[in-house]
């Protein structure tokens, strides 16, 4: 637990403080966010010139958070969980973190390069997300510790692996990317309001370092409680995967202190894309990969949002929603910026608690 306390508050301390530099370096540097027009949403106006690849602020925190906390680990007493340098978990957690956000950064700086909304191409950023999924996902599944055990599984979980749901490295790998990605956009479609993708992600983030600190109290690879008990989760490092989604929340909790309405800085693609990557990566790494489509759910819901206006639009002619994302259709139904971004966080909370609720009453139905 010391080590989950001390890299939440250095992440948390690193970015409140660190985010009013990022504020003046990315001002300097003239990195505004460009606006395409108003559209008729009340949000974009006055958003002209903010600066934006604020999520660099955040990812950084994190990083040296690690850093922090892994020292922190190192002391334990218990050293099978405490190792000397970074475990494959942590490298394929910080780097999904790290190199989708490098993926978004590319994108936030061709747009204001080019002093418009056009970034990287769609395709572009698919491409780069599918090169950051595919190497970390082999990282992930042909990488194995001493004891035999992967960062991801063979098979698609839902709160634990399903035995019977068994697709093979190859496949496993290919379900990696796809839950990458996904997540990545779907975090990135929400984004668009202040605070709205930090506040979301702060939730699922700490919902991961429950799930995380609960599989290390109850882990497999702690031969004390294994021998005690006849059921265990067969995770690998599940300690430090608490420790990197604590303070990944933290992080985004300082940096929120700027984020929020009237926002002094936007998270971008770069951070958007950086916190999907992370979030996909942590599902895939607790065995809870189906799990995150309800942890995750106000993510789903945009991004379904988005799915539905397409193909109405594309098959009849007709939009069910004003605008998508589905937060711009409330805008335009006159909520105002504040009351959505309240109110998704309230939807976004729902998920996470129905979520937390069906991890533990599975643990209370294994073990009763």
């Amino acid at each position: 637990m010391r080590a989950v306390i001390v890299a939440a508050a250095v992440a948390f301390i690193i970015s409140l403080f660190g985010t009013p530099v990022a504020i003046k370096v990315f001002t300097a540097l003239k990195a505004g966010q460009p606006i395409r027009g108003t559209l008729g949403l009340a949000s974009n106006q006055g958003k002209k010139g903010t600066p934006t690849m604020g999520g660099v602020a955040f990812i950084v925190a994190t990083v040296f958070a690690y850093v922090a906390g892994h020292i922190a680990l190192t002391t334990l007493p218990e050293r099978q969980i405490a190792q000397e340098g970074p475990t494959m978990t942590a490298l394929v957690l910080l780097g999904l973190f790290v190199f989708c956000g490098v993926v978004g950064f590319l994108d936030d700086f061709l747009k204001i390069r080019k002093r418009n909304s056009d970034g990287l191409s769609a395709k572009g950023k698919l491409l780069g997300q599918l090169i950051v999924g595919t190497g970390f996902g082999i990282a992930a599944l042909y990488v194995a510790s001493t004891n035999g055990q992967t960062v991801a599984s063979e098979h698609i979980s839902f709160i634990r692996d399903v035995s019977w749901l068994n697709v093979g490295k190859v496949g496993s790998v290919m379900v990696f990317v796809f839950v990458i990605m996904a997540m990545s956009n779907g975090v990135n479609l929400t984004d668009g309001l202040d605070g709205l993708a930090t506040g979301a992600s702060i939730l699922v983030l700490g919902a991961y370092a429950l799930i995380g600190f609960w599989q290390y109290r109850h882990w497999c690879g702690d031969t004390a409680y294994q021998r005690a008990n006849d059921y265990c989760y067969q995770v690998r490092d599940p300690l430090e995967i608490a420790m990197i989604a604590a303070a990944a929340a933290a992080a985004c909790v300082g940096f929120l202190w700027w984020n929020t309405s009237p926002a002094r800085i936007f998270m971008g693609d770069t951070g958007a894309l950086g916190l999907g990557g992370l979030i996909g990566g942590l599902a895939v790494a607790t065995r809870t990969t189906l799990l995150s489509i309800i942890i995750g759910g106000l993510f789903v819901i945009i991004t379904m949002s988005v799915v539905i206006q397409i193909i109405s639009f594309k098959t009849t002619g007709k939009r069910v929603f004003r605008m998508s994302p589905l937060q711009h259709h409330f805008e335009l139904a006159g909520w105002s910026e504040v009351n959505i971004v309240v109110r998704f966080w309230i939807v976004a909370g729902i998920c996470v608690a129905i979520g937390l609720g069906l991890f533990y009453s599975d643990f209370l139905a294994v073990m009763g």
